[in-house]
C-alpha cells in the first residue's frame, strides 16, 4: 500500500526541525506564564531555525531568526529589570492610534519588501514571507515590553504562518503554529487577568 504523501514528507523532515519545534513550544508556554526562561528557549530555537528556513528558501524568515536572537537577549534584560512600582516589568497596553500607525507602517514595509523579493530573488511566497516576518518583528518587540495586545497580533501572524510552512513542507513547524493558536488564547487570558488585577490594585 502506498504511503500517504504527508507521511512521506514527514519522513524527509530535517531532524533539526524537531528540537526547534519543542523549544519553540516551551518558549510560548513560558511566555504565557511570564517566566523569564522563555527567552532562553527562544534563543536556542531561533538559532536552529536560521538554518531550517534558509534550507527551504524562506529567506526573510531565516533573517528574522537573527532578529529573534537579539530580541531574546533584549527580552531577558527587559523582563528582569525592576520598575518603580514592581520588581518585574508590568503588563501594559497601547492606544488604538498607536496600533493603527504600527499596522499601516508595517504593511507598507511588507508590500515593499515582498515586491523586492519577488523581483530579485527566488524566495518562496515572497509577500506571505514578508507579512509574517515584518509583523513578527513588531510583535516580538511588543512581547519584550509586555504589551497585552501582542497576543492578538500573534494569532493573525501564526494563522498565516500555518499555511506558509505547510506549503514549504515544514509540517512539524506548521503543526507547531497550530498549537501556538491554542496557547495564544490561554496566554492572552492569563495576561489580561493579571493586567486587570494590577489596574484595580493601582486605580483610584
Amino acid at each position: 500500500m502506498e504511503t500517504p504523501a504527508i507521511l512521506q514528507a514527514l519522513e524527509l523532515t530535517s531532524w533539526w526541525e524537531v528540537p526547534a519545534v519543542v523549544l519553540a513550544i516551551l518558549y510560548l508556554v513560558l511566555a504565557a506564564r511570564e517566566n523569564i526562561w522563555c527567552w532562553g528557549a527562544a534563543f536556542v530555537s531561533t538559532a536552529i531555525y536560521i538554518y531550517v528556513f534558509f534550507d527551504v528558501n524562506l529567506f526573510l524568515e531565516s533573517a528574522l531568526q537573527i532578529y529573534y536572537l537579539a530580541m531574546a537577549v533584549y527580552g531577558w534584560y527587559q523582563w528582569r529589570q525592576p520598575t518603580d512600582q514592581s520588581s518585574t516589568l508590568p503588563i501594559s497596553t497601547w492606544s488604538l492610534k498607536k496600533h493603527i500607525v504600527v499596522i499601516v507602517a508595517t504593511g507598507a514595509i511588507v508590500v515593499t519588501s515582498g515586491y523586492l523579493l519577488s523581483e530579485n530573488t527566488e524566495a518562496a511566497l515572497p509577500y506571505v514571507d514578508a507579512f509574517t516576518t515584518w509583523y513578527a518583528v513588531v510583535t516580538t518587540y511588543m512581547v519584550t515590553k509586555k504589551i497585552l495586545e501582542n497576543w492578538g497580533y500573534w494569532f493573525v501572524i501564526d494563522s498565516v504562518s500555518v499555511y506558509l510552512y505547510y506549503s514549504r513542507g515544514l509540517y512539524l513547524t506548521a503543526l507547531l503554529f497550530i498549537a501556538y493558536l491554542v496557547i495564544i488564547v490561554f496566554g492572552y487570558l492569563k495576561w489580561k487577568k493579571e493586567y486587570d488585577q494590577a489596574n484595580v490594585q493601582t486605580g483610584p
